[in-house]
């Protein structure tokens, strides 16, 4: 079938990077940054593994650095205790090797620089130049899916997953004149056992760097709108500058036909990132969801480097009773102060008392879909004097608090850490669930709630002061 890579091509060994630059064309001087082939060589072996000439490759004209004299090579950096504890540089195999990616098939006329890799769950994006025959081709961008939770959706429902899956990319960034563009496309995905995954190259450009050239068969057999490398010609005004590209969200689907029995899939299922949604300071009035609680149903990957924050420029959301049912002890009736159940009561300068009288804490939120991993949040936390946060139960997830300042009570499981066992045990309503024995803990500045899932807590300001922690929650499953 035309554009289907065979099976062969698949599972043939993919070339490492000492062979892949010995296989190269035999010139005496390569075009990357002046160096020589026996410069480039160099490099590589310093590099252990990755190639070398990427960093060069992928910097724009008038910008790339050399290494200064007597700073450490990659190699000697990555086997320095400094980095073994701190971990400043983590699998630099699979961000800076180009040796899986789908032209390293013939490794002695493509290469690969990689500029910029992102994880989210089982997503991973990388940015890319690639090479042909020493010339510039095209940029491009790789989208890999692992599936987990498409799978768990296509088991539900009697299938299986397949060797191909669709996902919706949408590409969001400027164009040449610093316009935002944000442009959506639907693309297929090729099951590839090399990475145990599902993967879709979209390259700027098909064509060769000049006319008297032409792609190799085993990359041509790979082109196609259903095949493993692809062009989709709306995206081209962002993959003109890979720098342009800001963010990309993504969405996956099972294919329209369930191979290879030709049936058509009519009610395919989904993964978009399971209901995935974050918050916004839309509203300061407490509980206002349908305001502040934005639904994206999409994964989303950024290439922006690094952020700073000031919290105190961040408003905050506010919850009301939160993460408790209605016939909890600690829960607040609306209707036992309705003077604050209007939206006016909380906006300006709001007394402290209102945050006790309609049990209120706020939550800044500061990272969110900013975060890579498994990472869902990280966030400022107030408990107001006389406020709750429900106790509650986390599934399928893990929470760390760090408590920054102020005084108050944490709930813990009994059980659940074995060491807090000489702590005084109260019964507590667990949010959703049932009443469960939970030990009663301290806390202040410097103490911190670590919550693994199945885990349970809740925290209580029992104080005349602000309680406030710092708290990241990540996916454990």
């Amino acid at each position: 079938m035309r554009g289907i890579p065979s099976r062969r091509m698949f599972d043939q060994r993919p070339p490492s990077a000492a062979e892949a630059m010995s296989a190269s064309p035999q010139a005496e001087v390569l075009t990357i940054d002046g160096l020589s082939r026996e410069a480039v060589k160099d490099l590589a072996e310093r590099f252990d593994g990755p190639l070398a000439e990427s960093a060069a490759e992928a910097a724009p004209s008038g910008q790339r650095q050399r290494i200064p004299e007597g700073r450490l090579s990659f190699k000697e950096l990555y086997t320095q205790p400094e980095n073994k504890v701190f971990k400043v540089v983590f699998f630099p195999d699979r961000i800076f090797h180009a040796q899986y990616l789908n032209a390293s098939r013939v490794p002695h006329r493509y290469r690969y620089a990689v500029t910029d890799v992102r994880s989210i769950l089982d997503v991973t994006v990388l940015k890319a130049r690639l090479f042909m025959d020493g010339q510039f081709a095209t940029n491009l961008l790789r989208i890999e899916y692992r599936g987990s939770r498409l799978m768990e959706q296509t088991r539900e429902s009697g299938r299986f997953m397949r060797e191909r899956l669709i996902a919706w990319v949408k590409i969001n960034g400027h164009d040449a004149d610093g316009v935002p563009v944000s442009v959506k496309h639907p693309v297929k995905l090729q099951y590839c056992p090399w990475i145990d995954s599902y993967q879709v190259e979209l390259w700027n450009t098909l064509e060769t760097p000049s006319r008297n050239m032409k792609h190799d068969f085993q990359i041509t057999a790979q082109m196609g709108p259903t095949a493993p490398i692809n062009r989709a010609k709306s995206f081209s005004p962002l993959l003109d500058d890979l720098d342009h590209i800001k963010e990309i969200e993504l969405e996956f689907r099972e294919d329209d036909v369930y191979e290879p029995y030709g049936r058509p899939i009519n009610n395919p299922k989904w993964d978009q990132n399971y209901e995935r949604s974050y918050q916004v300071p839309n509203s300061s009035f407490p509980n206002a969801h349908g305001e502040n609680t934005v639904l994206v149903n999409n994964y989303m990957v950024s290439f922006q480097k690094g952020w700073f924050i000031n919290s105190e420029d961040v408003p905050a959301v506010r919850y009301r009773n939160a993460m408790m049912d209605s016939d909890n002890p600690d829960h607040v009736s609306p209707d036992d102060h309705p003077e604050l159940n209007n939206p006016a009561a909380w906006t300006g300068d709001v007394p402290e008392n209102a945050f006790t009288k309609a049990n209120v804490i706020e939550m800044k939120w500061l990272l969110q879909r900013e975060l890579g991993g498994s990472v869902v949040f990280f966030h400022e936390v107030t408990i107001p004097p006389g406020t709750v946060e429900g106790t509650h139960q986390h599934v399928g997830s893990e929470e760390v608090y760090y408590i920054v300042s102020g005084k108050g009570v944490a709930y813990m499981a009994a059980g659940d850490d074995p060491a807090t066992g000489g702590y005084p045990k109260v019964m507590r309503q667990i949010y959703g669930l049932f009443d469960t024995e939970c030990v009663e803990l301290p806390v202040g500045p410097g103490n911190v709630i670590f919550t693994k899932s199945g885990g349970m807590h809740g925290i209580k300001n029992d104080s005349s002061e602000p309680l406030k922690f710092v708290a990241f929650l990540y996916h454990s499953t």
